[in-house]
């Protein structure tokens, strides 16, 4: 018996004798996987050589209808990239066995299916700025190839006579050693490529400059000792990420990297690493926020920021006349805008080096983003920064607004309960509810706590750090036996009070009071 239909003349049907779907299906579905497994090796192995399921990631990020790509965040959150990628190595482990069962009657069609997949994914790679139409091209067509030749080897005849049960073992041999090469591949490849970009980066060479301005340590009055709350400043490693990276943060090689100042200016700029270290350094703490974050939600942090204020800069550069918006590009092309005045009107605003006292970790901009204080960072947080041009604010749209978000995007004012946790379950008598508010440039003059359908109750907070960075509350409360509804609203510098209107983060930002349901027992 044959797992291989040997062909007739072309177009012929191939004989019916070869085992059905299933165990062709497996030999397409480990061909795809090998051909996968192989990208990721090349992208890992060979510094210019993207990986495919990177790049189809991008892709589908920067295509999918906003509401389809809204419904994907409000979904799985800060795991929606994950979940996307899951998605890839599945859809395309399934069209491989679809093709390995569609192989049973045009052998021919293994080796088209293969191409084409891996062109379009070559394709998808290109968009990437760091990557060429030609090395994109070449990954596609390597992947595709070896796809192809694993295929022919899981499937190719086996001596007629021995039986249907040792064929199979045979088969299922060949497809289980296919199978564990292309994991290993993979596993393999993503290691490389890791080592290879912090190897390029070469970040642990970085020596921070030392701030001609530097921030006093958070005095004892700006933190509370409450068990739950979120720390003042928030550690590196816990501090929030989004951005359109799909798996890995772009590649920087530090000795190549380069930060330009372009646009309507009257000198442009071009900084090394060095350079721009070299530049009068300040150090800032300022609280960031996405404005994908829900009422109440986690995608906000605080922290110690070293970098050149974003005015100086400009002002060396020299602004032109006209300039009304200020556009950050990243190395991977992705891009935010923000008022020209925004570097001029006495917020913090830093093209920033460092952070919490260390280089600025790969997940969050190294070697260099911007930092403004006041705006979501949709509109002013580029992290791999590579370029700041000035234009005027019809001269462009960044990456988020032709997707149906707020082209200005000042931070609402926010407040968030961390202790108790939602459905907590706690014992009667003196509770401490507490957590964070913020109000970026405006700061936070009040926060009030509501029990159910009482009054309005003032919290304690702890000293403001400064208006840029969020404050600490604490409300001390008399638990009862029961179901209880917790509330909470912050009024910022302004004497505006939160607004208790509830709305969805698109498109520029949620409202509402947090609100946690607890019981009391």
């Amino acid at each position: 018996m044959s797992f291989d239909a040997p062909q007739g003349p072309p177009g012929s049907p191939a004989r019916t004798d070869a085992p059905g779907g299933p165990l062709w299906a497996l030999s397409g579905l480990v061909a795809a996987g090998a051909s996968l497994g192989l990208s990721e090796l090349l992208a890992g192995a060979i510094g210019s050589f993207p990986s495919l399921v990177s790049g189809v990631a991008v892709w589908a990020i920067d295509t999918v209808p906003a509401p389809v790509k809204d419904w994907a965040i409000r979904t799985f959150g800060t795991s929606d990239k994950l979940v996307l990628g899951i998605g890839i190595v599945v859809v395309t482990l399934l069209v491989g066995a679809a093709v390995g069962v569609r192989s049973s009657v045009n052998r021919r069609l293994v080796s088209f299916a293969f191409l084409v997949f891996g062109l379009l994914a070559g394709v998808a790679a290109s968009r990437d700025p760091q990557v060429g139409l030609v090395i994109a091209l070449a990954a596609g067509m390597v992947a595709a190839l070896g796809g192809v030749a694993v295929f022919r080897l899981v499937a190719r005849p086996l001596p007629e006579g021995r039986g249907v049960d040792a064929d199979r073992r045979v088969f299922l041999g060949r497809a289980g050693a296919a199978a564990t090469l292309a994991l290993v591949s993979a596993v393999a490849g993503r290691a490389l490529f890791e080592r290879s970009r912090v190897m390029a980066a070469r970040r642990g060479d970085v020596v921070l400059p030392v701030a001609r301005d530097r921030a006093a340590p958070p005095a004892t009055g700006a933190s509370l000792a409450v068990d739950g709350i979120s720390p003042l400043v928030t550690p590196n490693d816990d501090f929030y990420r989004i951005d359109t990276a799909p798996f890995s943060v772009p590649q920087v090689d530090l000795a190549t990297w380069r930060l330009r100042v372009t646009g309507m200016v009257e000198r442009e700029i071009e900084l090394t690493y060095e350079d721009l270290a070299a530049l009068p350094m300040v150090e800032r703490y300022v609280t960031l926020s996405c404005v994908s974050n829900t009422v109440g939600g986690d995608l906000v942090g605080t922290a110690k920021w070293l970098g050149t204020p974003l005015g100086e800069l400009l002002t060396r550069a020299g602004v032109g006349d006209g300039a009304q918006q200020i556009v950050g590009r990243s190395v991977d092309g992705f891009t935010v805008g923000f008022p020209v005045d925004a570097a001029f009107d006495g917020r913090e605003a830093l093209v920033a080096v460092g952070m919490n006292d260390e280089p600025l970790p790969f997940e969050h901009g190294f070697p260099a983003r911007l930092v403004v204080a006041g705006l979501y960072g949709y509109v002013s947080a580029t992290k791999w920064l590579s370029e700041i041009e000035l234009t005027t604010w019809d001269g462009f749209d960044a990456y988020w607004i032709p997707r149906g978000w707020a082209k200005e995007a000042p931070v609402k004012t926010q407040s968030r309960i961390d202790t108790p946790r939602q459905r907590s379950r706690i014992r009667p008598g003196i509770t401490p509810i507490a957590g964070v508010a913020w109000a970026p440039t405006r700061g936070i003059s009040r926060v009030e706590v509501r029990i159910d359908d009482g009054p309005w109750l003032e919290a304690a907070m702890a000293d403001a750090l400064d208006d840029d960075t969020w404050r600490q509350w604490m409300f001390s409360w008399e638990a009862t036996p029961g179901s209880h509804q917790i509330l909470v609203r912050a009024t910022d510098g302004d004497g505006v009070t939160q607004t208790d209107a509830i709305s969805r983060p698109d498109p520029d930002g949620a409202t509402g009071h947090h609100t946690i349901t607890v019981d009391v027992v």
